[in-house]
């Protein structure tokens, strides 16, 4: 047995005596409220294992892991049905952007709490006239002796309501004369429980609400709390959108898979796979997810290329809409029509609902087109002033 096949034998073992019938499959986009002490208090056993921050180097309490065995896990963890984990946005987004980018103090002051599941972050970055197009935020920032002062509003802010941290993009600087819109934008790390910063959820269409709103009124953190130098938060953010979408989209896929094999099942209950119209589909929804999964792979395992992160959102997110809509049609008029009790129609409902909101958070699929066409095809760039 060679090593990588060990390590999958070891994270499949830890997760078997791990995962619990009453854990196994709660949580995840839509469902982020679902049984949120219990997933919890898994993350952090999950730290202590030493599973949550593979891929950090050992300097920095990771494990220091290949790309191979990233892969591995992640996959290990979705067909495990593991909860959704509470930690994402800092073990994949402000840790790795803290490890390149940030301060020897600020990574001794943040990097073993995330690693630990001590402290819980979101990300401040869209506002209702600036969402995927960041170089809008209106947010602002100004120096106060030893202190940022913040002033503006975030949206969409996924589990502010829990989070202990949030990184905001702010802008420090007017934008100068003729130059991008970008410029003079800084990346802050806030403190979220002060009385500066409030916190309003945003209901959704699947009835939860990890979405909110964040006001911030003359919030502050400290000077020094500030990723990269003031004004260049723009690479900054860039930077912690790209750790964003490493390995772990892998075991995304694994999830989409396990949720159209579920849906194959139920049409083959229902009757619903003798019609060959949705046949086809479902037919044609296994392809496209075997090419997502193959180009993903291929792309992780290439040198860091622009527009890679673009092109496998644009992917993923429409393959998981048009799921949503092919459960829609194997249910029939169940789908509208069923009792509010039945969890399996509420299942699918909740997919379909909470996967119209796939092709926009996260840079909307106009955006992603646009990364592509520029950076990618070499197309003329837009004139956004």
């Amino acid at each position: 047995m060679d090593d990588d096949e060990q390590f999958r034998r070891e994270v499949r073992d830890w997760l078997a005596a791990n995962v619990t019938d009453q854990l196994r499959g709660v949580g995840g986009p839509g469902r982020e409220n679902e049984a949120y002490p219990q997933r919890l208090a898994f993350t952090r056993r999950l730290a202590a294992a030493g599973w949550t921050c593979l891929a950090w180097p050992v300097a920095h309490g990771g494990r220091g892991a290949s790309l191979a065995r990233q892969v591995i896990f992640h996959e290990e963890y979705a067909r495990s049905g593991a909860p959704a984990r509470v930690d994402h946005i800092g073990t994949t987004m402000v840790g790795p952007t803290l490890i390149a980018l940030g301060t020897e103090r600020q990574r001794r002051r943040f990097l073993p709490r995330i690693a630990a599941v001590d402290e819980l972050w979101c990300q401040g970055y869209s506002e209702p006239g600036a969402g995927s197009d960041l170089a809008g935020v209106t947010t602002r920032a100004r120096l106060d002796g030893d202190q940022w002062v913040i002033t503006g509003q975030k949206v969409w802010t996924s589990l502010a309501h829990v989070a202990d941290w949030c990184f905001v993009l702010a802008r420090t600087e007017p934008v100068p004369d003729g130059g991008p819109r970008h410029a003079g934008l800084s990346y802050l790390l806030v403190p979220m429980r002060q009385p500066g910063i409030t916190v309003r959820p945003i209901r959704q269409l699947t009835g939860d609400s990890e979405f909110n709103e964040v006001f911030f009124d003359d919030a502050r953190t400290e000077r020094d709390l500030v990723v990269g130098e003031p004004g260049q938060g723009w690479r900054v953010a860039m930077a912690t959108l790209g750790f964003e979408r490493g390995a772990a989209t892998v075991g995304q896929q694994i999830g989409f898979q396990r949720d159209l094999d579920d849906l194959v099942a139920l049409a083959r209950r229902t009757g619903a796979i003798a019609d060959p119209v949705l046949r086809e589909r479902i037919v044609r929804a296994w392809v496209e997810l075997s090419v997502l999964r193959a180009h993903t792979l291929r792309a992780l395992a290439g040198p860091p290329s622009a527009g890679t992160a673009s092109e496998i959102k644009l992917l993923w997110s429409r393959w998981r809409q048009g799921l949503g809509e092919l459960a829609m049609a194997v249910l029939g008029s169940a789908g509208a029509a069923a009792d509010p009790g039945d969890e399996e129609v509420q299942r699918w409902r909740r997919l379909f609902l909470f996967s119209r909101a796939d092709t926009i958070y996260g840079g909307s699929d106009e955006i992603q087109r646009t990364i592509v066409a520029e950076r990618v095809l070499g197309l003329p760039r837009q004139d956004r002033r």
